[in-house]
């Protein structure tokens, strides 16, 4: 299984956002099991990427 085209789409526009702020990105991770993109900002903002390319931001 690999990412949709829509969670690359949405794992850029986000990991460029979180470097012009100035953020470490600390994890990225596919996870097989749900298909969905998960990152790690510095120690506190998880964000999982879905298949549609939606954004959850925890």
């Amino acid at each position: 299984m690999e990412p949709t085209i829509d969670q690359l789409k949405a794992f850029f526009d986000f990991c460029v956002r979180a470097s012009n702020l100035f953020r470490d990105i600390a994890l990225v991770r596919y996870d097989e099991r749900t298909g969905r993109i998960v990152i790690l900002i510095g120690e506190t903002i998880q964000v999982e990427i879905l298949n549609n390319g939606e954004k959850i931001i925890r």
